[in-house]
């Protein structure tokens, strides 16, 4: 078997640590779809991950790059070693080579007068995470394995109290040398069944579970969950890790739940929903509707959040809305339609909290889907004080529709989920994002940082484009709980069914991803 093949690097070597599935198909299959299509939400990660990680060698300067194909890993590793004999300080992208276990180390320092080193690994998120002990803890042991004296171990990450435009504090260097030491234990026995389990020509049965989606979602995901049940018990409405437990004890689908289990509200009406598969609406829904006083303005936001603040007053990943949809209702027969789009780098707040404030002057009730839209208000309350009041005044009108949904309504084709792209589907059918070129919050996120931040695309016409698809994207969210609203106002008012008010299932969701609807569901909202 080829070298490449059974050459574990410190991300095939986490990804293993996850699930040896995970890491066979990694190796065996490195040009597996599931590893290569990648949207523009998980290339803005990667991207910020490469910022952050050029952005800390200022903070540890003078040190030497290794400055070498990623492949060229022989030669990364003998730079390194002379490096290292020429007495260098501090070293970036540090490579070493250990049998068929290879490491970039993203900072190697020296302790100062001495020949003792300590590995530091550069995060972009804001705190250290238990996952991240075993990246730091490879390193770690290929170092020494390849010679180095490495004493001191350190997460450097964000931090969460840097504030713009002072970002000489913008990381925090925290030691994680006992937790990293203790872990030294586990690695050659780890090591020993990967490369067993990697000199297999089938992947290992590895039933799912937990690890499919922690401490990271799996990319192949839906290859282990193919064969899942439709409404398994991981759908059950925000169940959680409970559903191992369940599932263990032969629980395996809402409908197989043990009798001296405790169903909330929302759970009872799930398995009524999905036993009857019927819609079930419970009563005390036509008078919330009823209570929503017009004119009512639905509205959206759009936010921006980059891992380095770059708006006064912002912290890392501070969100600053960058744009907003509106639809508002008068009547039946009148619905008018506003939006705003930042231009540029500038700080958007000032603006879009003016045209808000302009887009919801008549409106008597403000619709959210979630209090996503509550937070980002009483953040620009903060952010533009000259608008304050009146920002906490239009606070004071907002009402989550999800909330509304979630405590009246259950479809057999939410799965556990009352996120609107999971209830639209089920309650408006003929009205779909499918069509749109964007068509997720978090691709329209990274294409706004992008565009307001990044300057991309770099043509005018691009521009223009990109423009038009963000609107058409941020405008379908808040008609989309407009007409939610017209059809739960048709539920409201239908003649009543055994356990409330309701129709019958149309169609399954097979055609749907299992993995992604079984994500959704464990994940409750």
């Amino acid at each position: 078997m080829p070298t490449t093949l059974t050459r574990l690097s410190k991300s095939r070597f986490t990804a293993g640590v996850q699930c040896h599935k995970q890491l066979w198909w990694r190796a065996h299959e490195p040009d597996a779809p599931e590893l290569k299509d990648h949207d523009p939400a998980t290339e803005l990660v990667m991207e910020q991950g490469k910022e952050i990680g050029a952005l800390a060698r200022a903070h540890v300067p003078g040190g030497l790059l290794i400055d070498l194909p990623h492949y060229a890993i022989a030669e990364r590793a003998a730079a390194t070693k002379a490096a290292l004999a020429r007495g260098a300080a501090v070293i970036y992208e540090a490579s070493f080579l250990a049998g068929d276990v290879y490491c970039a180390v993203d900072i190697l320092e020296r302790v100062a007068g001495s020949p003792r080193y300590t590995v530091i690994e550069v995060k972009s998120g804001t705190r250290v995470k238990p996952e991240h002990i075993a990246d730091v803890a490879i390193q770690t042991w290929v170092a020494r394995q390849a010679g180095v004296n490495v004493t001191r171990a350190e997460l450097m990450h964000l931090n969460s109290e840097c504030v713009f435009p002072n970002l000489a504090n913008l990381f925090v260097r925290e030691e994680v040398t006992p937790l990293v030491e203790s872990y030294q234990l586990d690695i050659p026995a780890e090591l020993a069944a990967q490369f067993a389990m990697l000199a297999d020509d089938a992947p290992p049965e590895t039933a799912i579970g937990p690890h499919c989606t922690r401490p990271y979602d799996c990319p192949f995901i839906a290859r282990c969950w193919n064969d899942v049940p439709e409404h398994h018990v991981t759908t059950l409405y925000s169940i959680g890790g409970k559903a191992w437990e369940l599932l263990d004890r032969g629980h395996e689908t809402v409908l197989d739940l043990p009798a001296d289990f405790r169903l909330s509200d929302i759970r009872a009406r799930q398995v009524t929903a999905v036993r009857q598969n019927a819609l079930v609406v419970a009563p005390g829904l036509a008078a919330v509707l009823d209570s929503l006083a017009r004119p009512i303005a639905y509205l959206d936001f759009e936010t921006v959040g980059p891992a380095v603040p770059a708006w006064n007053g912002c912290t890392p990943y501070h969100g600053v809305p960058v744009q907003f949809s509106c639809h508002t209702e008068y009547s039946a027969d009148r619905v008018t339609h506003s939006e705003w789009l930042a231009e540029g780098p500038d700080d958007p707040r000032p603006a879009i909290a003016a045209a808000l404030l302009a887009a919801c002057r008549d409106a008597k009730t403000v619709l959210m889907y979630t209090p996503f839209e509550r937070t980002q208000i009483r953040k620009l309350a903060v952010a533009v004080p000259e608008l304050r009041d009146q920002l906490l005044a239009l606070d004071s009108r907002l009402v989550d529709l999800a909330s509304i949904v979630r405590a009246h309504v259950y479809h057999p084709l939410f799965h556990g989920s009352f996120s609107i792209k999971d209830v639209l589907p089920a309650l408006v059918p003929e009205l779909c994002y499918d069509d749109l070129a964007v068509q997720d919050g978090q691709v329209a996120s990274a294409l706004l940082k992008r565009m307001l931040l990044d300057g991309e695309p770099s043509t005018e016409q691009e521009r223009a484009v990109l423009r038009r698809n963000l609107r058409a994207y941020c405008e379908m969210d808040t008609l989309a709980m407009v007409r939610l609203v017209q059809a739960l106002r048709t539920l409201a008012h239908s003649s009543p069914s055994p356990e409330g008010r309701g129709g019958q299932g149309e169609r399954t969701t097979r055609e749907r991803s299992q993995g992604e609807r079984t994500r959704r569901g464990s994940q409750g909202d």
